[in-house]
């Protein structure tokens, strides 16, 4: 168990952990941003550090301020919650070589895995079926466009990063495309610290169902059953 844990989240996510801290008897500290200043969830905090600037890349995506406050409070550990860095393996890597423990997964993981680029190459080496689609690291817009022609129309333009449906954009017509394109390239720019797009077939008579799978350092792995997450969409 920890003594003291640095949550570098916001919202929702940063009240549940603080909550479920505070029943673990375990100190935390919040970072937040000029514009949540006065956020109800601060309160439960029993720590808070201001993070300057005014987007997400300066504040909440800002690894090396927040690895600073956390070495400066002194914390054990950092939870990232969902979103921001959450699935940043350097910043993972960067809590371990800071002496940080990162409550999540381990970078070798997330760097398979954490980019849906990445985990859609690794399900194609496994064998599991994937929709049609492509990697748009590197291609241009008018790459991008002949493949989602060869593909078919309606197409998905998601954010390799991150998650939480940021950086989506779905077209349904050739000539929306590269507005489409830019605003999720921006959207997931401002929001993961990358425009890496991923392009795929988009699908509308379908169900999003999730199995949640945990492990610990320990070896214990367990599954949590499916989630039909489909209202989501």
């Amino acid at each position: 168990m920890f003594n003291k844990i640095l949550v570098a989240n916001r919202g929702e996510i940063a009240r549940r952990i603080f909550m479920a801290c505070r029943e673990l008897g375990v100190t935390t500290v919040a970072v937040y941003s000029e514009v949540d200043a006065g956020a109800a969830w601060l309160d439960l905090a029993d720590e808070a550090y201001l993070l300057p600037g005014a987007t997400a890349v300066e504040t909440y995506l800002n690894r090396p301020l927040i690895l600073d406050i956390a070495r400066r409070c002194e914390a054990e550990a950092i939870h990232p919650g969902y979103g921001f860095l959450s699935e940043n393996a350097d910043f993972a890597a960067a809590c371990a070589e800071s002496g940080l423990v990162f409550i999540g997964p381990s970078p070798e993981a997330m760097r398979r895995l954490g980019s849906k680029a990445s985990a859609r190459a690794v399900a194609q080496q496994a064998g599991v079926p994937v929709v049609p689609g492509v990697d748009g690291l590197g291609k241009t817009t008018a790459e991008l466009l002949a493949a989602a022609e060869a593909i078919g129309f309606p197409v998905l333009i998601k954010a390799s990063a991150g998650g939480g449906g940021k950086g989506m954009r779905v077209v349904e017509r050739p000539f929306e495309f590269a507005d489409a394109v830019r605003a999720a390239r921006s959207e997931s720019q401002s929001s993961f610290g990358s425009d890496h797009l991923l392009l795929e077939k988009y699908f509308t008579d379908v169900h999003h169902v999730e199995i949640q799978v945990l492990g610990d350092s320990h070896g214990t792995v367990l599954h949590l059953f499916e989630r039909e997450c489909s209202v989501q969409r």
